[in-house]
């Protein structure tokens, strides 16, 4: 016989999919801890708990991953510039070609080239891309 209240200590609760930023308190997807190490700068010389990350797209916020357990990497800590949080047209929207909004905006092409590249999974936007995700939502 089952109850509600019967509570079985070995099993372990999935974390959220989406987090309130602790700044803006919006809430956000979450992110790979695999995604972080590769933007954030001297990743050896970090450290950073077995969590749960989230990514935070609002470009008035300095927050840029944030943890369950109330880890904040700011944008000043990575080495990447996070082109969703730059109004600068040299930032990158695709980090797998080296995309940047100018181009894409000057060449149509480009949009096309990335999306036949995605289709044949030539791209690596789970780990590349700061958010963990596909960047084609990103062109203009």
């Amino acid at each position: 016989m089952s109850s509600c209240c019967n509570n079985n200590p070995t099993e372990k609760t999935k974390p959220p999919r989406k987090h309130a930023c602790p700044v803006n308190a919006k809430e956000y997807i979450e992110v790979p801890l695999q995604t972080i190490l590769q933007h954030i700068k001297s990743p050896w010389q970090q450290i950073l708990n077995e969590e749960n990350y989230y990514f935070c797209d609002d470009p008035n916020c300095k927050v840029v991953y944030f943890g369950l357990n109330g880890t904040i990497i700011n944008k000043s800590e990575l080495r990447t510039q996070i082109g969703i949080k730059e109004n600068n047209e040299n930032t990158p929207i695709c980090y797998c070609f080296g995309v940047t909004k100018a181009q894409a905006k000057q060449n149509s092409e480009l949009k096309s080239f990335v999306t036949r590249q995605t289709k044949d999974k030539m791209c690596a936007c789970d780990i590349r891309n700061p958010s963990g995700r596909c960047c084609l939502k990103d062109f203009p």
